[in-house]
Parts: structure tokens; sequence; C-alpha cells
């Protein structure tokens, strides 16, 4: 009986030992909690960057979480992206009152930002103006929907200087509060998890395509900044955080990434509108820098980067198909057991993610969401359309 089943046995166990490994590599991840929270010794003064575009729901939670920091050598420059709804004001208002708090001077600029040129993204353009305006050894650019602990900055720059990183960056706790970001959220960060096979390979890695950085928080060294070409380099590639790992990676400097779920907290986005709108903005145009790409796999990418989000549901199909009678009775075997342990590894994964386990169950849904919104992404190509402007992405050479 066993004989007569080996193919789905052995199926089985290969789809189990890959969730295996997944499981480990996460597991080997280096937090931030085990950095300490001192300060330094003659600590480099941080310049925060904030580039901010309509972000008047965000900034505010954001600034003043900034400026709880433990950390005493600071200064935080929040670049007015020609927002219309009132972020530069909100700004400014906490600028004020950050004098008021006795500080006899404010820690907080605002920027506002020049005319976009053309070739440039708005962020790029926003984070290359704050880092002119920037005084620091120390550049910290950080997005307007993260909030930080008060030990976020002080740790960052121990992990940093222990690790002898030039780019630092961390993993925080990705906030979620509607029905579709509980459901999409978590499978797209275990997806990046087994994609570059945990922080710590990814960390040590110096093959730029098994870098990335995450633009929600990145800590870099001045020098490296300017001699990388700071945001000039990446000024027309909408996955900015991935193409500065990769930059680093190229010019033979250590880029590093650390999990910080217990001091920063991102709320992407809160409604399926936003997810569609945010990721779809990204997997595509910036995917293609992810992969190293030939003129045969350039022209079949668009084809076959829909079908990327259904790999986990292949045991589903597979009893499925089983069922039907397509497919014999090894393929049922194989798809009930991988299916089972897969449900497992999902439930695991949401609970990670501080949801309820049950939620994991909900991975074909996310699965299939997701397909539909590489689809699309993969139909406009690089064409994309990100907070009112329309903008062509580059892709690495």
């Amino acid at each position: 009986m066993i004989a007569a089943h080996w193919p789905a046995l052995l199926g089985s166990a290969l789809w189990i030992g890959s969730i295996i490994v997944i499981v480990v590599r996460f597991l080997d991840s280096k937090r931030l909690d085990e950095y300490p929270a001192t300060i330094p010794a003659n600590p480099p003064l941080v310049s925060v960057i904030i580039p901010a575009r309509n972000e008047a729901h965000n900034i505010e939670r954001c600034l003043t979480s900034v400026l709880s920091t433990t950390y005493p050598m600071l200064e935080v420059i929040v670049v007015d992206d020609h927002s219309t709804d009132g972020t530069g004001e909100i700004a400014r208002r906490i600028a004020t009152a950050d004098v008021v708090n006795g500080f006899g001077f404010s820690r907080v600029r605002i920027v506002d930002a020049p005319a976009l040129p053309s070739g440039w993204f708005g962020k790029q353009w926003a984070c290359h103006n704050g880092a002119a305006a920037a005084r620091g050894d120390l550049l910290c650019f950080i997005d307007a929907d993260t909030w930080h602990s008060p030990e976020l900055i002080a740790r960052s720059v121990n992990a940093m200087q222990s690790r002898g990183a030039a780019l630092f960056t961390v993993a925080g706790h990705q906030e979620m509060g509607s029905f579709w970001e509980k459901v999409i959220q978590p499978f797209v960060f275990v997806t990046l998890l087994a994609r570059y096979g945990g922080l710590e390979p990814m960390s040590r890695a110096t093959d730029p395509y098994k870098k990335i950085a995450n633009g929600q928080f990145m800590l870099i060294a001045r020098a490296a900044y300017d001699e990388a070409g700071g945001h000039v380099a990446l000024k027309s590639h909408v996955a900015e955080d991935l193409r500065m790992a990769q930059r680093f990676a190229e010019l033979g400097m250590p880029a590093h990434m650390v999990l910080a779920r217990n001091q920063m907290t991102t709320r992407m986005y809160t409604s399926l509108g936003e997810i569609r709108r945010g990721w779809g903005k990204n997997v595509y145009a910036g995917g293609r820098d992810a992969l190293p790409l030939n003129a045969v796999t350039r022209v079949l990418l668009p084809f076959a980067f829909p079908f990327a989000p259904l790999l986990p549901l292949l045991p589903i199909f597979a009893a499925s198909l089983a069922w039907l009678g397509v497919l014999g009775g090894n393929a049922l075997i194989f798809g009930l057991i991988a299916t089972v342990a897969s449900a497992l590894f999902w439930m695991g994964a949401y609970a990670y993610a501080r949801l309820n386990p049950l939620w994991g169950l909900m991975y074909p849904v996310a699965a299939l969401v997701l397909a539909f919104i590489f689809a699309e992404a993969a139909w406009r190509g690089s064409k994309v359309a990100w907070k009112g402007r329309d903008y062509i992405s580059e892709r690495a050479k």
C-alpha cells in the first residue's frame, strides 16, 4: 500500500519540508530587543526625514512618536510634498509645540518640496530634498504611516554599529483593522519572507538580487548614502527601498534588517481599494528589480507573474482535480496532507501577526485576490499611479 503511494508521500514530505525551512529561517531572525536601548558613547546626530504627501491622517501620530524618543541627538525634517489636506500645517503646529515643551528650540523643521522634476518619483524627490537639508551623520528615512516607540532610534543606532551596517532597516508590526487587511497583509509578508529566505540570510547576502530594505524605516550612514548616489540613483524606481539595498550591495556596503515588532508599527492600508492600489503600485514594476531577468524571461514574466501568489494553493488544486477524477489517488493523498500542513502553517503565521489564528484559514482567499492584483499590475507594466501622479518605473539594468 505504501509503495503504491510513494509519489504522494514524497510530494507531501517535500511540501512539509519547504514549510519547515521557511519557519526555521524566520526563527533565525534577529530582533531589535536584542540590542541595548542605552545611548551610545558620542552619539551621532540622527536626521529623521519624513516625506509626506497628503498625510494629515497620519502625520501627527508619526511625528509625536518620533519626538518621544529617548535618543538625544535628533533633528526631524518633514518634507511637505505639495499636500492639499493640511499636512504641512499640522507638522508646523507640532514643531511649535516642541519648543513650548522646553527644548528652547524646535527639533522639527518643515521643508516644502520644490516642483517635481520630470523622471522623479515623488517620494524619492521628497527624500532627496530632506537629505539636502539634513545635518546628521545618520539619515533616517521613515514613512508617515509609522509609529515609533521611544527606544527605536537608540536601539537601531546600537544595532547598526554592532552589526557594522551602512544601511540598517527594520521590519515592524503591521497594524490591521479592516477585514481585507487581516486577510491579505499577513499573506503578503509571508510571501516576501519566503522569497528572500529570512532576514539573516538576506542581511548576509552580497548578491544584489537577494537584498531588500523596508522604506518605512531606513537608517543610513550619510557618507554611504552620498557614495551610493543617494535618491538620485533610484529616482525613477517605484520600489526605492529595494533598489537602495541593491545599490549598497553593488558597492559592497552591508545592508541589514532585523525584526522590530515591539518598536515600530505601520498601518499601510485601511481598505481593499487601498491594498489594491498600494500593492498594485509595487508588485510588478518594482518586482522586476528583484529578479535577474534575461531577454526571454523578461517577455514571459507578465504572463507568469499573476500565478506566483497561487503557488500555496497547489495542494488544494491537486485534491480538487483528484476529487473530480481528473487526477489519480496519489494527487488526492498529496493534496489532503499538504493542505492540512499548509493550513496549520498559515494559522501560525496569522497568529504571529497578532490575529486570531482562524484568519489563517482565509489564505486561499488572500492568494486569489493577490493573483488578481498581480495580473492588473503586470498588465500596466511600467506604468504606476500613486497619490494623484502618474509615473513610468524604470527597471534595474
